[in-house]
């Protein structure tokens, strides 16, 4: 006895109605499809080829492993679904195999993703400082480079970096370019510094990978002293001397830059691209902070100026408040009043007769340099 039904072939999307049967051969059997009207055999499908597809309530949908995707066979009406499930009760067993094997896979693809989230939130940041080692000073150079550009981008615009001083050989310039080539040069670094001193009202300032490091204007005229400006500049030096900023954009870069690292691609699209304007205000951990800390404080043992008014200095322009405090077990950055008495503790030991890192007229040339035009002849 046939039962009626569609049939999508899975090469065209017109149906045909076709009647079922079902052949018994030996132990297994065979599913064939005939026309109605001249009760040709159209196709069959083996008995364990079977399978249920998905479909909508009321319906029964059958496909055959090794046919086309849209290869169906629809049965509709509880009567023939009833036969056909109790000719052919495989199908329940495939059925309940592969809703099994739908919620292994669902679960699987569950904890990959959060193993990749894992990887990526604690595995990479742990690597960063690893991969940091190996990476070519010339790429570091490279990837600052392209940031560079990014970041001058977001500052200055249409218009151009906004310098507050574009001549290089000016007694600022000449007295900041001296300060940044004695301090790298005692630590061995690959990179050549380039201090650049930028006209905004935001008091920052940041280092970036290869030895670029800007120096916001509203930081410098927050700065009462020589002291306080060279212990910020020895701090930023700091983070070049350690790569710290190689190690955060590979933190943040995250699986890309590791792909970038291992494909030989790390001139600056793979790891760079897109993170110049956020690097202005990215925050390095609370150990690389207090390795740029610990690195001042040591430029204060060759150089005479304290590296407290680091400190004194952030603290004005940046005063820890209650809310910071109560955040401070899960803050990265470490609180103002804790680098106080950190870099106090670190210059307290500073031998006497030491050369001071600016002379008056080299501050006072310093201090001037992102003044009005009108202001500086006066």
């Amino acid at each position: 006895m046939s039962i009626s039904a569609r049939y999508y072939d899975g090469l065209v999307a017109t149906s045909h109605q076709v009647n079922l049967f079902y052949e018994r051969l030996g132990t297994t059997g065979a599913l064939v499809l005939r026309e109605p009207q001249s009760n040709a055999e159209l196709t069959r499908w083996p008995a364990q080829t079977l399978q249920v597809i998905p479909g909508r309530s009321g319906e029964l949908r059958l496909g055959a492993v090794g046919l086309p995707d849209g290869a169906r066979v629809v049965v509709s009406g509880e009567t023939d679904i009833a036969r056909i499930r109790a000719t052919l009760p495989m199908l329940e067993e495939r059925q309940r195999r592969e809703s099994g094997r739908q919620v292994r896979l669902a679960a699987l693809s569950t904890l990959a993703l959060a193993a990749v989230i894992l990887a990526y939130a604690f595995g990479v940041p742990l690597l960063a400082s690893r991969i940091v080692a190996i990476v070519p000073p010339g790429w570091e150079e490279g990837i600052g480079a392209t940031v560079a550009g990014q970041v001058e981008a977001s500052i200055g615009g249409d218009a151009g970096l906004p310098l507050c001083d574009p001549n290089p050989q000016s007694p600022a310039n000449r007295a900041i370019a001296r300060f940044a080539d004695r301090v790298i040069a005692e630590v061995g670094s690959p990179f050549t510094l380039d201090v650049r001193v930028v006209r905004s009202d935001v008091p920052n300032a940041f280092a970036l990978p290869g030895g670029r490091i800007y120096f916001f204007s509203a930081l410098l005229n927050a700065a009462r002293t020589p002291d306080e400006f060279a212990g910020v500049l020895a701090h930023e030096i700091g983070h070049v001397a350690h790569r710290h900023g190689m190690e955060q954009l590979i933190s943040t870069a995250g699986t890309g830059a590791l792909i970038g690292f291992i494909l030989g691609d790390m001139t600056g699209i793979s790891v760079a691209a897109g993170l110049g304007s956020t690097i202005i205000d990215a925050r390095f951990s609370r150990e690389a902070e207090r390795e740029a800390d610990r690195f001042a404080a040591t430029v204060a043992q060759r150089l005479d100026f304290d590296p407290a008014a680091l400190a004194r200095l952030i603290g004005r322009v940046g005063q820890d408040n209650d809310f910071s405090r109560a955040l401070a077990l899960l803050s990265t950055h470490p609180l103002t009043d804790d680098r106080r008495l950190a870099l106090e503790d670190l210059g307290r030991e500073r031998p006497s007769g030491l050369e001071p890192a600016f002379t008056n007229a080299e501050w006072n040339a310093i201090r001037d340099m992102c003044k009005p035009e009108t202001l500086k002849a006066k």
